[in-house]
């Protein structure tokens, strides 16, 4: 990966509804400009995300999705109202995000839940899109959050059982993640705390498929298991308010963009049938199902994958300018 750079400009852009989204440029001004679209929801862009960038190449944009990262408020203040952070929301304030940069078209990196985000905003705005980069694809459907939150218990049935009885028992054959959802707004702040432990306890679980898997550091943090779990419950209890099945549906609309997806064959989580039927429908993708890797950035051949698309992307461009 390239060396580590740091932003030349930064700030934060008020989006309504009382939100502030933290944003920053870095790179080569006049570079070819991408937007980074980071997964959770809720993760927000860490650093190591510029590292995919040639800065010489491109002009790279992150930014901290509603109520996370450097973003306010935070989703972990407890009263937080995140009525306003919705999908619909999002799209929103990556167009007026682009509008404020003087941005013409950008090309989408983007992983797991930026992957969902960014099939949806650039099927809505493909006017806006060069190409698209998505790994660990998702498309955040009814049936792939009833897999995560039901049916990898038959990959992990004790620590699934430990998951479910999280939640009241009159409530465990319904929609798990809403009815954590509402446990992490609870007035007590111990059956919060207790709530997003066993909801980050699953989250590390059910990604621990291929070989090397290690736990995730980011989950000793208390702050961020509360942002990150009610970040995520309140989405996929939702099914990220999409119309079922109309991401694959709408494909179509992104004739014309090229695009690559790089999918671990051992990320059953988000198992690979979801980049796999995207590919089928996208006439411009290209597909990479990535042997003995799962799901996120952790594989070698996976990140090297990702710096050779994005390198490829650039030189395409330097050849259309000249």
């Amino acid at each position: 990966m390239y060396p580590e750079i740091e932003p030349y400009d930064h700030g934060l852009l008020d989006v309504g509804d009382g939100h502030r989204v933290y944003w920053e440029v870095c790179g080569n001004p006049d570079g070819k400009p991408a937007v980074v679209i980071h997964g959770g929801p809720g993760s927000g862009a860490g650093s190591w995300w510029r590292r995919y960038f040639d800065p010489s190449a491109y002009k790279v944009v992150l930014f901290d999705q509603r109520n996370c990262g450097r973003s306010t408020p935070d989703a972990a203040e407890p009263d937080v109202d995140l009525s306003t952070n919705t999908t619909a929301h999002l799209i929103a304030d990556l167009e007026q995000l682009r509008t404020m940069l003087g941005i013409e078209k950008w090309l989408i990196l983007g992983a797991s839940w930026g992957a969902t985000l960014g099939f949806a905003y650039a099927e809505q705005r493909p006017e806006a899109v060069s190409e698209i980069v998505l790994f660990s694809v998702t498309n955040t459907t009814r049936r792939e959050v009833e897999w995560i939150t039901r049916d990898m218990g038959r990959i992990f049935p004790e620590e699934w059982a430990r998951f479910r009885d999280g939640v009241p028992a009159d409530q465990r054959d319904g929609n798990l993640a809403l009815a954590y959802s509402r446990l992490l707004h609870d007035p007590d702040p111990a059956v919060r705390e207790k709530a997003a432990q066993d909801w980050c306890d699953w989250e590390d679980t059910h990604v621990r498929t291929h070989p090397g898997w290690k736990p995730d550091p980011r989950y000793d943090d208390p702050v961020l298991r509360l942002r990150l779990a009610r970040l995520v419950t309140h989405y996929w209890g939702h099914a990220a308010w999409l119309d079922d099945g109309a991401l694959e549906r709408d494909a179509g609309k992104l004739a014309g963009i090229p695009g690559v997806l790089i999918h671990g064959r051992l990320d059953i989580s988000s198992p690979p049938d979801i980049a796999w039927r995207m590919a089928q429908v996208w006439p411009d993708a290209e597909l990479h199902l990535v042997e003995q890797e799962g799901h996120g950035a952790g594989g070698a051949t996976t990140r090297k994958l990702i710096l050779a698309t994005l390198n490829r992307f650039a030189r395409e461009r330097q050849k259309f300018d000249h």
